[in-house]
């Protein structure tokens, strides 16, 4: 890991926990919805209602799987896809698209 990435990071990303098969842990990193040229929000209908299709960036030293969730703000968010990206031959950073995991619809209650 390159030095540089960890003090940025460490000074201005911010607080996510991250929960996997492994367990939970709580990390620091970019996290903030990917910009969309026309600045539209993303929807689509579904049967139970509208869903947020919006994708949001990782940027961070941990690298995620595709069944970890992340927890950030109050939101819950599931991992799409995640790379390393390298500086020569040294890892920089992972990079990771992220959807926001929609809440299950309570019934009967």
């Amino acid at each position: 890991m390159t030095d540089w990435v960890r003090q940025v990071l460490e000074r201005y990303g911010q607080e996510v926990v991250v929960r996997s098969e492994a367990g939970e842990a709580s990390i620091r990193a970019f996290l903030q919805p990917v910009a969309e040229r026309d600045e539209q929000m993303r929807t689509a209908p579904t049967p139970l209602g509208w869903k947020d299709g919006r994708l949001w960036l990782y940027l961070g030293r941990t690298a995620l799987g595709e069944q970890d969730i992340l927890e950030w703000n109050g939101l819950t968010f599931r991992v799409r896809s995640c790379r390393p990206y390298y500086i020569g031959e040294r890892l920089s950073h992972y990079w990771a698209a992220l959807e926001r995991e929609q809440e299950a619809a309570g019934c009967g209650n």
